[in-house]
């Protein structure tokens, strides 16, 4: 079966996300216009980035908009500049984000340690230990050991965090 331009275009989206955001990362939800209606809204997602040989408080913003746009199948408003999200009665920024991060996590993630965004954490888990495949040296002749240290979240939607600014 062969892939159409838009479905092209949404797995390149998706693959640029993966390298860029990361589980335990927070995106920025800024709204740029509601409707009169309501009924719908146009939201940036922007991502902060530490710039390694600059000063500590010097950071990059980013802003992920027509990548999201293309990777959750949603317009991009090029007027207001934002994710064009439409429906009420919730959190839309959540919305976008959490919908953004099951496409982007659809097997779920590892656990990041201490401070893990997943709400398994919430719901019961007090286990922070984070997922990691370590290989270590066992055995008297040295030989190497691949140890898989088990803590997966199942639902990827809670891998990232979302803020308003």
């Amino acid at each position: 079966m062969r892939n159409t331009e838009k479905e092209r275009e949404e797995s390149k989206a998706t693959e640029r996300l993966r390298e860029w955001i990361k589980p335990g990362d927070t995106l920025y939800t800024v709204l740029r216009h509601r409707s009169r209606s309501g009924m719908s809204r146009s939201i940036s997602v922007l991502g902060l980035q530490q710039i390694n040989n600059l000063p500590q408080d010097k950071i990059q913003i980013w802003s992920y908009d027509g990548n999201v746009a293309l990777a959750t199948g949603r317009k991009f408003d090029r007027d207001r500049e934002g994710v064009k999200v439409q429906g009420c009665g919730m959190d839309m920024g959540f919305h976008l984000v959490y919908t953004l991060s099951r496409i982007l996590f659809p097997k779920g993630f590892g656990c990041v340690g201490e401070g893990c965004p997943s709400n398994d954490h919430v719901n019961g888990d007090r286990d922070y230990t984070p997922h990691a495949t370590v290989t270590e040296r066992t055995g008297a002749d040295g030989t190497l050991c691949t140890c898989h240290k088990e803590h997966w979240h199942r639902d990827g939607g809670y891998a990232v965090r979302q803020r308003w600014i």
